[in-house]
């Protein structure tokens, strides 16, 4: 308010609450040459004297729910490259990759699919990796950031050979979501899949990917039905089974005391402890060469007058 407060000596505390506009605001962000920053500031107007003042950053989250129709569609891209020079072509080699979906949040594993194809006589060594694209616009100018966030490699692929990635992972780590509603500042994060091939310039596949804050709840849906599929394909294990099973034999019955006699020494020899500072430990270990237990019968010894048969189910 206006009102002019005089105040004792000693603590005094006022609260305050703010209500945040009601327009999307924009994530906060610090970037290599630019930020984006929140902060409350308190003023002191005293008369007569300067003012006092002080502050204190508020982080402000924009939220991108990846589960959207429009991050939910897949992305594939394929692309061919000749290795040699001018009449001296050594053969091409191809790359196809996939992405189930375009958005992710931090912590997931993206799953890749891709398919690589060597015809060339060099030996060549698939590689992928998350990149992070900054964007600084400013007086109608334009400059550019970008760096790797994360990445993975695959094994080498020999001339004439073939490789497919059936999901290999790549996780995500705690980066910034995407920024893509600011006029002066974006954020855009790319998976690439290329090909090291040495002598030559590498073969590339860039795909867009937006890193969000809340995580696709359809495909958790999915991963819990295909549990329940599965404990309903593994209903052949429901099997009859007797109320009261046999209680395996004892091995005191299966071994006689005469054959544990013939077997165990009286008196263990001593050990020597010169021996035993230079030898493994396992070397005393003493060695029993008894006889097994004997095998498991399905033939009940005691059948019952009245066969029950009773199902059993199993829960995953």
């Amino acid at each position: 308010g206006e009102e002019n407060l005089i105040l004792l000596d000693g603590r005094h505390e006022f609260p305050f609450s703010f209500q945040l506009p009601q327009e999307p605001l924009v994530t906060s962000f610090t970037g290599k040459y630019g930020s984006i920053q929140y902060y409350v500031k308190a003023v002191l107007e005293r008369p007569a004297v300067p003012d006092q003042s002080v502050q204190t950053e508020l982080q402000i989250i924009s939220h991108i729910d990846v589960s959207s129709p429009a991050l939910l569609t897949p992305v594939l891209r394929s692309q061919e490259k000749m290795v040699g020079c001018w009449f001296f072509t050594s053969g091409p080699v191809s790359l196809s990759a996939k992405i189930e979906r375009k958005g992710y949040c931090n912590g997931e594993a993206i799953p890749i699919y891709a398919e690589i194809e060597n015809c060339s006589s060099r030996l060549i060594v698939p590689k992928a990796a998350i990149f992070q694209t900054q964007t600084y616009l400013a007086s109608g100018k334009t400059k550019t950031f970008r760096q790797m966030v994360a990445n993975v490699r695959g094994n080498h692929i020999a001339s004439g050979s073939t490789d497919t990635w059936n999901g290999k992972t790549l996780k995500i780590p705690p980066v910034s979501p995407s920024i893509l509603d600011c006029c002066i500042i974006r954020v855009e994060y790319s998976l690439a899949v290329y090909i090291h091939i040495p002598g030559a310039k590498k073969l590339m596949i860039e795909m867009p990917v937006v890193i969000g804050t809340i995580p696709c709840i359809g495909f958790s849906s999915r991963n819990s039905s295909i549990t329940s599929q599965f404990s309903m394909d593994m209903s052949w294990l429901a099997l009859t089974m007797p109320e009261q099973p046999e209680a395996p034999p004892n091995y005191a019955d299966v071994v006689s005391e005469e054959e544990f006699s013939r077997h165990v020494p009286a008196y263990p020899p001593p050990i020597d402890c010169e021996e035993q500072l230079c030898c493994p430990v396992f070397a005393y270990i003493q060695e029993f060469r008894f006889q097994p237990p004997p095998l498991y019968s399905e033939i009940d010894p005691h059948p019952a007058d009245v066969e029950e048969v009773q199902p059993v189910s199993f829960m995953l």
